[in-house]
């Protein structure tokens, strides 16, 4: 089973270096994708602040017995 997953490993990270090398048209698409993970990144944030968010208030709320 692990000589199974690191021969994959070992496999994905040579075509993956191999696409690197080759950057023909690769840098729009890098680009494109970079902001893709951006604007994830930032939804995912932006999520669990709000929840954060929420549990602070009620806290506050019951605190001040309102």
């Amino acid at each position: 089973m692990n000589s199974t997953i690191i021969t994959l490993w070992t496999t994905l990270l040579s075509a993956l270096q191999d696409r690197l090398e080759d950057e023909d048209g690769f840098s729009t698409a890098e680009l494109l994708a970079n902001a893709a993970l951006g604007v994830a990144a930032l939804v995912v944030i932006w999520g669990l602040l709000s929840g954060v968010g929420e549990g602070v208030v009620n806290q506050i709320t019951n605190a001040l017995g309102l």
